[in-house]
């Protein structure tokens, strides 16, 4: 990120969200919402004395995925690039009271700017990549888990911050109470994956997250861990391999869906321990299986606002809200509209590795696009008849590029509305929209398609088809 940061071809514009996109490939139109941070990166040096002196903690549930706490002024994570710290308006004492001041007081290059508004930048652009990753599943949703009922009930996100160094335990691995080792590990893979009520499709990661999970435990506790999984799917390089020798080390595997995670004991050795019900479905019995920590491998999920994204740039998702590709197999990175591109979880749920690799792909199309100067489009593109069109801008609405633009009456020339080829798909659907007949795809004028029609219809003198004459 350092390099990226400091790479003068490179304007990376942090805090900020893209409000509209027009214009087509080679020509696009960006305007992005720079949001007031409250800090004059001109005069910040990213020292830090600001972030010390706030008096406010509010809870991370962020970077330390609600374990930990950060100050109201904040940097998002240690070495985060820009350096610039970033004020929380919503918390901060000085906009809730109008007291306070203390990061503005202590601030020696007087970088604390309360007045700060966001600013609109517009600008143009030849390529879009979008990389706009996941949002994990929400445990909650399914209740039986207990998650946020029961206290020492994990998501693998807040065990991964448990386990870092960098983490609030300094990588101990605890219970809620923060000093706690626990003795006993239970975690539970597809929650929110692979289950007709949520997601049906596989979350790819969740099988390798577990079982670097278990090997952590092992590592660094020495606790029994039990692996609740519905199929374990290791499918890619040296993946099985890692598989097995987390099955070495000792950690138990159980095939089977986990009913629910409850704290009632009813047998002798359960109190005071998270009880996971589950059927093991290789031995066709019901278990009872007590621990003291239980971690839910949760399911990734498409950004809550991808649809609102997928038609701001023009680009269409998938019934469960993944952006789709061109082509699954032979154009993994492109979009339906010429220009875009995205890369990793944005087209659906993958691990790391492929997230890079199909980064690399997007940037290379890119690279590509930039040295082809000059693109070819498919010919297959809508026409508008100008003497035909009603300018009731039906189409305009219709279309799902949005590459039907309205002309306005001028200089005595009535309204009408235009197809700018470079958007085009050639979809068809302003064809099937007008109510005028005004707009034909090439090749598929309604003359060419009657007489195709009346071609195959056509009979002779004698009334015999034309299938008829054709020799045996």
């Amino acid at each position: 990120m350092v390099s990226v940061g400091n790479h003068p071809n490179i304007n990376l514009m942090a805090y900020s969200e893209v409000t509209q996109v027009s214009g087509y490939v080679g020509n696009f139109t960006v305007t992005v919402r720079q949001k007031a941070s409250y800090v004059d990166k001109e005069k910040c040096t990213g020292c830090g004395v600001c972030q010390d002196k706030c008096p406010k903690k509010v809870i991370d549930q962020a970077y330390e995925a609600g374990l930990g706490h950060r100050k109201a002024i904040y940097k998002p994570f240690p070495q985060a690039v820009p350096k610039f710290p970033v004020l929380d308006r919503e918390n901060c004492t000085f906009f809730q009271k109008g007291t306070c001041k203390a990061c503005e007081k202590f601030c020696e290059s007087n970088a604390i700017d309360f007045k700060q508004q966001d600013e609109f930048v517009t600008f143009p652009v030849g390529n879009i990549v979008l990389a706009t990753g996941f949002d994990p599943f929400d445990p909650r949703r399914i209740a039986q888990y207990g998650y946020g009922r029961l206290a020492n009930v994990f998501t693998s996100m807040e065990f991964e911050r448990l386990s870092s160094a960098g983490g609030p335990t300094g990588g101990k691995i605890v219970l809620r109470d923060g000093v706690t080792a626990p003795q006993s590990v239970g975690i539970i893979h597809c929650v929110g994956s692979r289950d007709k009520h949520y997601n049906n499709y596989c979350s790819v990661i969740c099988c390798m997250q577990s079982l670097k999970l278990a090997h952590l435990i092992k590592e660094k506790t020495g606790a029994t861990v039990y692996n609740f999984y519905t199929d374990m799917r290791t499918a890619f390089k040296d993946y099985d391999e890692f598989y097995q020798r987390v099955l070495s080390e000792g950690t138990l595997f159980v095939r089977g869906r986990v009913a629910e995670v409850t704290d009632a004991a009813r047998l002798p050795g359960e109190e005071g321990k998270l009880i996971i019900q589950a059927e093991d479905t290789l031995i066709g019995k019901q278990r009872r299986v007590p621990v003291d920590m239980v971690v839910l491998s949760t399911a990734l999920e498409p950004r809550h606002d991808a649809k609102e994204v997928g038609q701001r740039f023009g680009i269409s998702g998938s019934a469960a809200g993944w952006f789709i590709e061109r082509h699954p197999k032979l154009d993994p990175v492109a979009t339906m509209t010429e220009g875009v591109f995205i890369a990793g979880c944005a087209q659906g749920p993958k691990d790391i590795p492929a997230s890079v690799a199909q980064g690399a792909a997007a940037a290379a199309r890119v690279v590509g696009k930039i040295n082809q100067k000059e693109i070819a489009v498919e010919p297959i593109r809508a026409s508008i008849d100008k003497d035909r069109c009603s300018a009731c801008r039906i189409c305009n609405n219709q279309c799902p590029f949005k590459a039907i633009s309205y002309i306005p009456e001028k200089n005595g020339q009535r309204a009408y509305s235009e197809v700018n080829p470079a958007l085009c798909q050639g979809c068809g659907t302003c064809v099937a929209a007008c109510p005028s007949g005004a707009i034909a795809g090439t090749v598929f004028s309604s003359q060419q398609i009657m007489a195709q029609l009346n071609g195959l219809m056509l009979l002779n003198v004698n009334g015999a088809s034309v299938e008829e004459k054709v020799p045996a």
